[in-house]
This record gives structure tokens, C-alpha cells and sequence, in this order.
């Protein structure tokens, strides 16, 4: 049993933390994911104003342009994960994220200040492309900070239930943005909104990372962390550490990837990529495009809680491949449902977003759970990481491309399908960590498995 003086004064004797500790952790969690995440959404839902404002070329090209842009800050990731993942395990997961909330919300708030291609020319894009740059290096090591942060304040058994909250954080982020980006739209009309009315939303993220930096430097680092601190535990040197990641930890790096590729394929081509899919492939006016998914999105928020108790009694295997399966199935169908105009394209989101629930609902509580402390960071932001700068954010531009070399309008169906089938290999191999400890050097789960 640990003493107060192990795990710090915000930590009873039972390795428990305070009720009141452990939702300021979820909070400060979560405020980093909803920062990302309101990137990403005044960017997907502003995409055709940005393309108007900083890219050359033709309306196609120049929203192919910024798609591509998009996806450019997540090939930045994978050097902020190599980054931010040892330093998060030497010097502590706190000090991190507090470093990754304000450079992530600093370059999100700049991109609002660039000055048109009009006024500068090329130099658009390319300060465009550099702050992307910098957005997706400081998201590198965020996403991993800030799961492994929560995970290890979490009692074990709640641990997908705490865990949910930082994707109702995502979600939350990402609706706060979209709806920002669609009231400002409604609001200023078209010709404002092209002219200046679409900064407003990019602006709103510099008081977002204050807030959220506020909150992560009041907590403590977590309990487990100060553990392995105080115990000596820590790896040796971050080269050290990537040597033991490659060398003991290879399988959980592969397993995490697999999966990771059918949750950003799907999470992507649905979030992000969806308004434009709605407004070019299916019709849809800008207003609808945006509506639909802020729809889905809400309805999710309040499942997500839920799905994530759900997975502490079940498993989180069981909710894995239940949202891996309906998708392979039903994507398809759902997809044809969307065609048929507004009412469906709401049911048929609805419908996706549903099915992909489950897996949103316990990335937190699962993914940090594959390693073991010394290396939990590193090896969860370097994996997800790398991951995800091949195939999340690529999704939106690659689906855009293959839609016009194909002109088959279910690209963004069969990729998400061929996503869940390598997710659902990936999982055969996952180790039930459901109510294991994360506390020691082994990894959760595997002694029983």
C-alpha cells in the first residue's frame, strides 16, 4: 500500500484519488482534446472559405489544396509523438501538456491572423502550411498526454467511463467549432464570410489553450506516474526507451496501429470530411452539409458516457467489435440511405455515428493500457502518431481524389470498410486490460491473458 508521501497529498492511501481531484483531471484532460478538436472543426466546416482566401487556383483545386494542407500537419505528428513521448515519461505527463495546449491553440489562433492571397500571394499557403505544421508537432504529443493523463487518475474500474469524457471532449470540440463556423455563416452571410467573417472562429482558440493550460497547472502529475518517479522505474534515456518500444514492446506498437487505422479512417472520412462530402458529392447546400453532421455529433455526446460504463462491465474487446462489424456491414447501406436528401442524410450519420460509439467511447481507457508505465507515453503517442498521419487525416483528401479518378460516389464507404477489416485483425491480438491496474512495470492484463 502506498503512503501519502509516495503519491502525493491529492491521493488516499488506497492509491484512490478524491472525487473532486479526479474531475479537475478529466477536465484538464479534456479541455486539450476539445482545443484539437475545435481546430479541426472551423477547419472542416470553414474549408471552402480558407480555400477562397489562401489557395490558388480553380474552387476544386484550391479545396483539394487546403484538404491537402489539412492532412500535411498530421505527417508533422509522428516527430511530435518521437518528441513529446519520452520527454512526457521522464519529465512527467503535466509539464507536456502544458507546453502542447498552448503551442496547439497559439498556431490554430494565427492561422485567423494570415493575410489573403490577394494581399501576399503565395506566401498564404505557405504560412498556412507552416502553422499546420506546428498545430499537428504540438498534437503529437497531446492526444497520448492527455489519455494516458486521465487513464492514470482513474480508478480502475471506471476507467472507461472517465475515459469517455475526453471524447465528449473531441466532440464537444469539434461542434463548438463546426457551429461556430455555421453561425458566423448564417449570421455575416457568404460575401463576409469570405472576405473576414471566417477568422473569427480560429481567433476563439487562443482563449481555449489559456483556459486549458489554467487547468493543467493546477493538477499534480498522476499518482502512477510519481510512483515509477519515486520508485526509480523511469527508462534510462529516450533513446533507451525507443530502443525497449521496438525491442519488448513491438506487438502492442502493431496492435495499437491496426486499430488506430480503422478509428481515424472512419473518424476522419465521418467528422471531417463529411460536410464536403454532403456539399459536393451529394447536393447538399452549405447549410445542410454543416447541419447534418453537428446533428450526429450531439446525439454521440450523450451516448458516449454510457458506452464508456458500458465497457467496464463488458469489455472493451466486446464494444470493439461490435462498432467493427456493424460498420463492415452497414456502411454501404447507410451511405445509399444518405443519398436520398436531407432526412436521410441525418439518419444515415446518425446511424454511423452510432455504430462508431463504441470504439470512440474507450480509446482512452484502452490504448494507454497496452504498455506499461516506464514507457505508456512515448509508446502511445508514437504509435497512434505515426498511425494517424498515414491514414487519419489523409482520409479527407484521399477519399476527395479517388472519388474524382473513380467517380464512384462510395469511396468514403469502402474505405472505412477495408479500415475495419485491418482494425478487426488488430484486435485478435488485444489484451483485455478492463479493470486491470495500470500501476508497475508489466504490462495491464497480460499477466491474466
Amino acid at each position: 500500500m502506498e503512503s501519502h508521501h509516495l503519491v502525493g497529498e491529492n491521493v488516499k492511501p488506497g492509491g484512490a484519488v478524491p472525487r473532486r481531484v479526479l474531475q479537475r483531471a478529466i477536465a484538464a484532460s479534456a479541455m486539450g482534446n476539445a482545443t484539437e478538436w475545435f481546430d479541426y472543426g472551423i477547419y472542416a466546416y470553414g474549408v471552402s472559405y480558407i480555400s477562397a482566401a489562401l489557395m490558388p487556383g480553380s474552387a476544386d483545386e484550391a479545396t483539394l489544396l487546403a484538404l491537402a494542407t489539412f492532412a500535411i500537419s498530421f505527417l508533422v505528428r509522428p516527430v511530435g509523438g518521437l518528441f513529446w513521448g519520452p520527454l512526457g515519461d521522464r519529465v512527467g505527463r503535466k509539464t507536456v501538456l502544458a507546453m502542447t495546449i498552448l503551442m496547439m491553440a497559439g498556431a490554430t489562433f494565427c492561422v485567423g491572423l494570415i493575410p489573403s492571397m490577394d494581399s501576399i500571394g503565395l506566401w498564404a499557403p505557405v504560412l498556412l502550411v507552416v502553422l499546420r505544421m506546428i498545430q499537428g508537432f504540438s498534437t503529437g504529443g497531446e492526444y497520448g498526454g492527455a489519455a494516458t493523463f486521465m487513464a492514470e487518475y482513474a480508478p480502475d474500474d471506471r476507467r472507461g467511463f472517465c475515459g469517455s469524457f475526453l471524447e465528449v471532449g473531441t466532440l464537444a470540440g469539434f461542434s463548438f467549432g463546426a457551429l461556430l463556423m455555421l453561425g458566423f455563416s448564417l449570421w455575416l452571410g457568404d460575401d463576409t464570410m469570405h472576405a473576414w467573417g471566417w477568422r473569427i472562429p480560429f481567433l476563439v482558440a487562443g482563449p481555449m489553450g489559456i483556459i486549458g493550460m489554467y487547468l493543467r497547472s493546477r493538477m499534480e502529475d498522476t499518482p502512477v506516474f510519481r510512483e515509477i518517479e519515486e520508485h526509480g522505474d523511469r527508462e534510462a534515456s529516450p533513446t533507451v526507451e525507443l530502443k525497449d518500444l521496438v525491442v519488448r514492446y513491438w506487438k502492442p506498437l502493431f496492435v495499437m496501429g491496426g486499430l488506430v487505422i480503422a478509428l481515424n479512417v472512419v473518424n476522419y472520412t465521418l467528422l471531417s470530411y463529411m460536410p464536403t462530402y454532403l456539399q459536393r458529392r451529394l447536393g447538399l447546400t452549405t447549410d445542410e452539409s454543416l447541419a447534418v453532421p453537428i446533428i450526429g455529433m450531439l446525439v454521440m455526446m450523450v451516448l458516449l458516457p454510457f458506452a464508456g460504463a458500458l465497457s467496464d462491465r463488458v469489455g472493451r474487446k466486446p464494444m470493439w467489435w461490435f462498432s467493427l462489424v456493424g460498420l463492415f456491414v452497414l456502411v454501404i447501406p447507410l451511405y445509399h440511405v444518405m443519398e436520398s436528401g436531407v432526412t436521410g442524410a441525418v439518419l444515415g450519420f446518425l446511424a454511423l455515428g452510432l455504430l462508431y460509439v463504441p470504439q470512440l467511447a474507450t480509446i482512452s481507457a484502452t490504448f494507454p493500457a497496452m504498455f506499461p508505465t516506464p514507457v505508456r507515453f512515448a509508446g502511445f503517442a508514437i504509435s497512434y502518431n505515426v498511425t494517424t498521419s498515414l491514414f487519419g487525416g489523409t482520409a479527407p483528401a484521399f477519399n476527395s481524389w479517388l472519388i474524382r479518378a473513380t467517380g464512384s460516389e462510395l469511396v468514403p464507404a469502402y474505405t472505412m470498410m477495408a479500415a475495419c477489416a485491418v482494425g478487426a485483425v488488430a484486435l485478435i491480438f488485444l489484451i483485455e486490460s478492463a479493470g486491470q491496474s495500470l500501476r508497475g512495470t508489466h504490462i495491464p492484463g497480460a499477466e491474466a491473458a
